[in-house]
């Protein structure tokens, strides 16, 4: 039946709240490249953003400047809300990723609009806050954002590394900013690294 069958209530901010939850169920039908660690299938948008977000956490510890989790961890679940509109785009797409940037402003435009104001301006601004990775809090999300693609590929055989032909100079230009924030988790990225050319899994 789908949102078709929504029963709208007389509070139109409560309809507006109900309105984005169920549109935001179509996180689930997001496909990213990174396969599941089993090999199953790709994940979908909704599963990486849980799975960064519990990471969020957990590796707090190593970061350098402390950052503050809560506010992470909703950074770690609205990030990638556009793309229910915008599509993923594979961090090593040249060419996707010219247009990316407008397609996503595009994209929050309409879904952020769905929710009473106040909430939509509150989101939108964790949103533009991980973008720009900045902050303490959008640099430490971004690490986790960086990082569990990269633990994945470890654990998959490079599947989305080998499908794209990347090189070692494209990780560590993505992985930067965990060099930067994280560099105890660094030198583990490193030894995967030096691994995954050795398996053929990545270009030198």
């Amino acid at each position: 039946m789908g949102m078709e069958a929504f029963i709208g209530s007389k509070n139109e901010r409560l309809n507006s709240q109900l309105t984005f939850t169920g549109e935001i169920d179509r996180m689930t039908s997001v496909l990213r490249r990174t396969l599941l660690i089993d090999k199953s299938r790709r994940e979908n948008d909704a599963e990486h953003s849980w799975h960064i977000a519990v990471m969020a956490m957990l590796f707090s510890e190593y970061a350098k400047e402390k950052p503050d989790i809560g506010r992470v961890v909703q950074m770690c679940v609205v990030h990638d809300l556009v793309e229910i509109y915008a599509g993923d785009t594979f961090a090593y797409d040249v060419t996707g990723n010219q247009d990316k940037e407008e397609r996503e402003q595009k994209a929050a435009d309409k879904l952020f609009a769905l929710l009473p104001p106040d909430q939509g301006e509150m989101i939108r601004s964790l949103w533009e806050e991980f973008d720009a990775m900045e902050t303490a809090d959008a640099k430490y999300a971004a690490c986790m954002d960086r990082l569990q693609p990269f633990f994945h590929n470890t654990l998959t055989d490079g599947h989305t590394w080998v499908e794209g032909g990347t090189c070692r100079a494209q990780v560590e230009q993505r992985t930067a900013v965990i060099k930067e924030v994280m560099p105890e988790v660094y030198k583990w990225i490193e030894a995967s690294i030096d691994r995954a050319i050795e398996s053929g899994w990545l270009k030198p």
